[in-house]
């Protein structure tokens, strides 16, 4: 998954499966039902949201991000070092990652504190967050593990005491509405194709595209290609701007999970549509809305941009 960062993204799809059917667009109780579900299921999403995001694996906790290259890259707190994370939880020089090939491993210094499963770590080979089980290092409050962007290797840190967790502002929204619940017309792509997805640092990885989401609005059609993270998944994956980004919302654009297509017609639930994790911290490698997916139109739906982003977001 490209935003596996062991952490799992926040599904928009309602919890429990119904029957697909519009929602009500006038007064009177059957508008006023649809409005409260409504509610109620987007509170849900956000108290999940919050807890994925404030939690041990969340994004609040990442601390730094360093790329490895090849042959021996030092890690230690001390300046000497090839990856410097001037951190007290860490030793001057905690090890080394030896990068062969696209192969990584972590050679620990005597002493240095750094454990594995509770147990001090000698020499291990690191398996990257695209498997299903990374490995994942501890030095007092720090986790340290490798990720793999597009090809590249490299070493994440979360601190489990990062300030931006513990002084966690809090999300802010738009109003919850109705009106940005819309059915969808899937159009398939036979075949499906490859769209060009360009991350926050430059990166260029191809995504599985089966398709685009034809919905109106303010009386006109609009589209957004999907895509399909991993074969087997139940939701399809929405990299969108619109015309509140950078503005009410973070300027990059937002991400939108959907629940996959059921004959022909794709429910668009824009009320959970969050920001992504570059919006909350400056370690994350966050992928960018394709040129498609740029829309002129105002997307007053969702979350707004986290007033307690870093610096270089503000």
């Amino acid at each position: 998954m490209l935003l596996s960062s062991i952490a799992a993204p926040v599904s928009a799809a309602p919890s429990v499966a119904k029957p697909r059917a519009p929602f009500a667009s006038g007064a009177g109780a059957e508008a006023s039902a649809d409005l409260d579900a409504e509610r109620a299921s987007v509170r849900d999403w956000r108290v999940r949201r919050v807890d994925g995001l404030s939690g041990d694996g969340g994004w609040l906790t990442l601390t730094g991000l360093f790329w490895l290259k090849e042959g021996d890259n030092s890690f230690g707190r001390a300046a000497s070092n090839s990856l410097v994370l001037d951190n007290p939880a860490l030793a001057d020089t905690a090890g080394s990652f030896e990068l062969t090939g696209h192969r990584v491993r972590f050679i620990a210094r005597p002493g240095a504190g750094v454990t594995h499963d509770g147990q001090p770590a000698t020499s291990i080979d690191m398996a990257p967050d695209t498997t299903a089980e990374p490995t994942v290092l501890a030095s007092g409050a720090l986790r340290f593990f490798v990720i793999e962007r597009a090809g590249n290797l490299g070493v994440r840190v979360r601190d489990l005491n990062n300030p931006h967790r513990l002084g966690f502002r809090g999300l802010s929204y738009f109003p919850v509405s109705t009106a940005w619940v819309l059915d969808a017309r899937f159009e398939r792509y036979q075949p499906a194709r490859h769209i060009r997805i360009i991350n926050i640092l430059g990166m260029e990885e191809e995504m599985e595209c089966p398709g685009a989401v034809v919905f109106r609005k303010d009386g006109r059609e609009w589209r957004l290609d999907t895509v399909l993270e991993q074969p087997d998944d139940k939701e399809l994956f929405i990299m969108f701007a619109d015309a509140t980004s950078g503005h009410e919302t973070y300027g990059a654009g937002r991400f939108l999970y959907i629940p996959l297509p059921t004959d022909g017609t794709a429910r668009l639930y824009f009320n959970k549509a969050y920001n992504p994790p570059c919006a909350l911290n400056d370690f994350a490698t966050c992928p960018l809305p394709p040129s498609q997916n740029r829309l002129k139109l105002r997307v007053d739906a969702g979350e707004k941009t986290y007033a307690g982003a870093p610096a270089r977001h503000s």
